[in-house]
């Protein structure tokens, strides 16, 4: 049990991150220019998000506020209705988590899919709230919190069409805004090591997206996008290293994985992931590690998670790279695929059994005992419950909470478990190596180091491996 809950925050799991943006000049921006909205067909075109928009693509995406149509020539249509209500809906949700006073305030408001309407939309969500200045009005309140500019004459292009790429910056924007205003917003455990003149920050991060996980607060955005160099256990951006680590996890010797489980097993994990879009023959190429990670990713996610389920650290380098910050990997694909496809057949199997079984949660309880049954459910709420605290912690910086939560001491002392003996060992010092020589470096530089939680702390972690070299570290003060 422990092993599976501990296995997200020690690797790197390799998601679905959001494309990388490049821009380039587009006669269309939120703050009043006009734009073409004419466009019939739609094109895969990302290098066409504009300037103003690079900040904004990250922490929407996180929110769910649009998805992969953000990366077509869509996003310079009309806004559609339905993409409006996901907005506000989005909107209405942040919201409602800040627990800021309630009122009465209503209006009468003309809501449609010009650049005023959607305004007024999303002044709507705001309105039963008792934010500061919000009975000034909706061009006023918005203006105020920087939601909307206007060009250089003052324009704000009210009865214009409002494309889907500026309502989605309205939104992000609006959402944004208000956290920083309450200074709310996930803290983070975050780290500030320093030395030779050097600064490096230390973020821990759990691999995945839930309890509400986004927006960061600000602070956190503001590390993040102040960095010289951001890294991570991975370079997300290198395609030839996730080509590398797509081709381990599938068979090359002409056999499939009904060769190498137990029948019964192979038919249970086709009919779990059929339904989710997968053919059998694309499941059946895949190794029994390869699909356990996918359950385990997957059994992570819960009704809090974000319609994109964008994972910390892929959120962190999408952030951190459309702000043109380098990013690097601390360790390759090959050294993190080779971690599980090394393992034993017979513990790939049951290490595929147990995740399947997580994933399914009490529809794969169905032929035990009622004894069984109330003990798995109970081992299943044990899981939901921990990694809720693990979530909980890091929005408020709880590292002390967390610190005595997480069972990293009994994943090292065991060390008959295949697996665990590989989480850990080797890979701590390598990372504290790699900020060593970060900190050692000539000049004054400020970096980001972005790894699983688990990596930062006891006694083998990051943190006091790096104060036993004589570095200062402390955390970083909650605001």
């Amino acid at each position: 049990m422990k092993k599976l809950l501990a296995l997200l925050l020690a690797m790197g799991l390799i998601g679905s991150a959001m494309p990388v943006m490049a821009a380039e000049n587009v006669p269309a921006d939120p703050n009043g220019g006009g734009g073409d909205t004419s466009i019939t067909t739609v094109e895969y075109d990302p290098a066409g998000i504009p300037d103003w928009a690079w900040s904004e693509m990250a922490d929407g995406y996180a929110m769910g506020l649009f998805g992969d149509e953000i990366e077509t020539s869509d996003r310079d249509k009309t806004v559609e209705q339905h993409q409006l209500d996901r907005m506000t809906q989005v909107v209405a949700d942040k919201l409602a988590l800040l627990g800021v006073e309630q009122r009465s305030g209503t209006g009468s408001f003309v809501l449609d899919t010009t650049r005023g309407g959607v305004l007024n939309a999303l002044y709507m969500e705001a309105l039963p709230y008792a934010f500061p200045g919000i009975d000034a009005g909706p061009v006023e309140f918005l203006s105020s919190l920087g939601v909307v500019r206007g060009d250089g004459a003052g324009d704000m292009g009210l009865d214009r069409p409002c494309t889907l790429l500026e309502a989605a910056v309205f939104a992000n924007r609006l959402i944004l805004a208000l956290y920083d205003q309450q200074n709310a917003g996930s803290l983070g455990l975050l780290w500030k090591a320093e030395g030779n003149g050097n600064t490096l920050y230390l973020l821990g991060s759990i691999h995945t997206d839930r309890n509400n996980l986004y927006p960061f607060h600000r602070q956190l955005r503001d590390v993040i996008t102040s960095a010289e160099l951001a890294a991570f256990e991975l370079d997300f951006n290198s395609q030839e290293g996730i080509d590398e680590f797509t081709a381990m996890q599938a068979y090359s010797d002409g056999t499939t994985l009904k060769d190498h489980i137990d029948s019964e097993l192979y038919q249970e994990v086709i009919d779990a992931l059929t339904p989710l879009g997968m053919t059998e023959a694309e499941i059946a190429r895949l190794k029994p590690w390869a699909l356990a990670n996918t359950f385990t990713a997957l059994s992570m996610l819960d009704e809090t998670s974000g319609d994109n389920a964008m994972a910390i650290d892929l959120y962190v380098n999408a952030r951190a790279t459309n702000a043109d910050i380098p990013v690097e990997g601390v360790e390759t694909y090959a050294f993190q695929g080779r971690i599980f496809d090394d393992l034993s057949d017979e513990y790939q199997e049951n290490y595929l059994t147990m995740n399947l079984a997580m994933y399914l949660g009490m529809d794969a309880a169905e032929d035990l005992s009622e004894e069984e049954k109330a003990a798995y459910e109970a081992a299943l709420k044990e899981q939901d419950d921990a990694i809720d605290r693990w979530m909980d912690q890091w929005k408020r910086r709880d590292i002390q909470g967390f610190a005595g939560d997480y069972p990293k001491d009994d994943i090292q002392a065991n060390t008959s478990d295949e697996l665990n003996a590989k989480l850990f060992e080797g890979r701590d010092p390598n990372m504290i190596a790699w900020a060593d020589r970060y900190l050692k470096q000539e000049g004054s530089h400020t970096g980001l180091l972005t790894v699983g939680a688990g990596h930062m702390i006891g006694n083998t972690g990051i943190v006091q491996g790096l104060r036993d070299l004589g570095y200062t570290v402390e955390t970083v003060p909650v605001p």
